[in-house]
């Protein structure tokens, strides 16, 4: 990796067009050696991948994503030479005993955010672009990817490099997101 975390993180946008140029196995490898290294709840580990190049099944994935509201990284789905769809083993993550051990349930939500975290700004540190898809049908993208009962959906990215240069999107300043000692507090 080339990039100081920091720069990656300032940097990195949501790229919604692709070329169609292959990804190189080596950076693949990279982008989900990233992936896996992530923390997780007990180191449980709960997320799966599955890397699609296919181009019927990145047809079909873009046919999962919901237009209700508009999904301007449909396209990117199709475009991009590789899709990489995050799914969670169910039951595991925040678990211990079998039993739920927070308010919050399940914590694969969580763990795959992580993951998938690690994973875009791996991919922008090697010049790839991502953009995180979660407008989609789960149980349709399920479906067509084949997963088995207790692992589920959770998102997905196009990879592949940037054919556009993404417009950069203001973050609120530290002092509109940021308490101290008790909520409210500057």
């Amino acid at each position: 990796m080339g990039m100081e975390v920091m720069q990656a993180i300032r940097e990195r946008r949501s790229v919604r067009h692709y070329r169609p140029d292959p990804v190189k196995p080596e950076d693949l490898q990279a982008v989900l050696e990233a992936a896996r290294l992530a923390p997780s709840w007990a180191n449980t580990q709960c997320w799966r991948f599955i890397v699609v190049r296919d181009p019927a099944t990145k047809a079909q994935l873009a046919g999962a994503c919901l237009q209700q509201f508009g999904n301007p990284a449909t396209a990117a789905i199709t475009e991009a030479p590789v899709v990489i769809a995050a799914c969670a083993e169910t039951g595991r993550s925040g678990y211990k005993r079998g039993q739920v051990t927070t308010d919050k349930g399940d914590w694969f939500m969580f763990d795959v955010g992580i993951a998938m975290q690690n994973l875009v700004l791996a991919a922008y540190s090697l010049g790839l672009g991502t953009v995180h898809v979660g407008l989609v049908d789960a149980a349709r993208a399920a479906e067509i990817l084949g997963l088995p009962p207790g692992t589920v959906f959770v998102e997905m990215t196009p990879l592949g490099y940037p054919n556009e240069e993404p417009r950069v999107v203001p973050r609120k300043d530290l002092s509109e997101i940021v308490f101290y000692e008790k909520y409210g507090q500057k």
